[in-house]
């Protein structure tokens, strides 16, 4: 029977030594999320990657469509020719195109599987955590991703609930499109969970939340109780997705391979009450939380104390994620704030706030937005961390 601690031991110290000789600093490193796009070649991968390991990139996150075996075989041995770290990122709950049955159902009783019922956007087709069958399927899908030679994490992304709250960067956008859930009081704006967002509230989950806790959520609500004000039920969903992610995990870990995942800043702060993420008690070996300042309406300072918080919550590496803004130049008139992000000039203080805070490095996204001046703040910003760390070693 294979000793599956040892094998995680011996890939750990394989990719910590292939970051320390890549990475520009020894402690603290650069990763970088990319989409390979189906009109990239394999060739064009491998400039990519070459030249963002020039820049200091140890470690590349690419999801290479979804499933895709083949496609994710070939990212990854391209980056382990060239020395770099591989994680295999793919989305978990949104998947288009399975078992009507397998979809979250919000409070509103429509079904993530129409379209047309989606919360914000098409593609939010979410699956339903606390499904048996859906569990299943991500278990075997997973495996098979982690079986592939040159991965050497499994990255789980969309790993959560829909936003049930929107980061409030994103407030004016989505209430354009008809979806306002929140008010002005006195000048105040108000927040409160979006329903068409409120997922799951199909009879499995209301069935087992009422065998669990004796509360029949169904009745409550008719009866004008607010569901966002009972507790254990956003209790009993941030649980579904921790059972998931630790069925996956297990499985993965059985065959000799690591598990990172993208989350929202937090945990306490902003993961668990807007889209169900317990984060700290997952059994993974990485965080990569988004911490996208812009989406928050925060400064580039904010990076330094939200990465502080996450940090303390765990005993696992958290890699601060950092949101590139390409069309830097005209950052003041970008109309999407999804378009918008981190100018060169702010880079070093996020980067040093990530570090002072105890992250083991920043993931890029997108490596592709990062321009010449971008490169240069990076590269001016890990000179200067270790500086200073030569300096206190003196």
């Amino acid at each position: 029977m294979k000793n599956w601690y040892f094998i995680l031991l011996i890939t750990a110290l394989t990719t910590l030594l292939s970051c320390s000789t890549a990475g520009t600093s020894e402690d603290f490193k650069v990763y970088a999320w990319y989409k390979w796009s189906a009109d990239v070649s394999a060739d064009s991968l491998r400039h990519m990657y070459a030249d963002w390991q020039g820049h200091g990139v140890c470690a590349v996150c690419v999801l290479a469509g979804d499933f895709d075996l083949a496609r994710t075989d070939t990212a990854s041995r391209i980056a382990h020719e060239l020395g770099l770290e591989y994680h295999a990122w793919v989305p978990t709950m949104l998947h288009d195109g399975m078992d009507s049955t397998w979809y979250t159902v919000n409070r509103l009783g429509r079904s993530a599987y129409n379209k047309e019922d989606r919360a914000y956007v098409e593609y939010y087709a979410t699956l339903d955590p606390h499904n048996a069958q859906v569990v299943e399927w991500l278990v075997d899908e997973y495996s098979k991703v982690a079986e592939l030679p040159c991965v050497d994490y499994v990255q789980l992304d969309y790993i959560r609930y829909a936003d049930v709250v929107l980061a409030e960067g994103l407030w004016d956008k989505y209430e354009e499109i008809g979806h306002v859930w929140c008010d002005t009081v006195d000048g105040v704006r108000r927040v409160y969970e979006y329903p068409g967002a409120d997922y799951c509230y199909c009879d499995s989950c209301l069935a087992d939340f009422l065998s669990q806790t004796g509360v029949d959520l169904k009745a409550e609500m008719a009866n004008g109780v607010d569901p966002a004000t009972v507790d254990a039920w956003a209790q009993f969903r941030c649980d579904n997705i921790t059972r998931l992610v630790n069925a996956i995990s297990a499985a993965v870990h059985e065959r000799g391979k690591l598990v990172s995942a993208d989350v929202f800043p937090g945990p306490s702060s902003y993961a668990r009450w807007m889209v169900r993420q317990d984060w700290a008690c997952w059994d993974v070996d990485m965080f990569l939380p988004m911490n996208y300042n812009d989406f928050y309406l925060q400064p580039a300072s904010w990076i330094g104390s939200v990465t502080d918080e996450e940090v303390a919550s765990t005993e696992r590496p958290v890699m601060s994620g950092l949101f590139i803004c390409q069309d830097w130049q005209h950052k003041a008139s970008v109309v999407d704030p999804e378009m918008s992000g981190l100018l060169p000039s702010e880079i070093e203080e996020a980067v040093r706030g990530a570090y002072l805070a105890g992250a083991k490095g920043v993931c890029l996204f997108r490596p592709d937005f990062m321009t010449a001046e971008h490169w240069d703040a990076l590269q001016s910003a890990l000179y200067h961390l270790s500086s200073s760390a030569n300096h206190r070693a003196e």
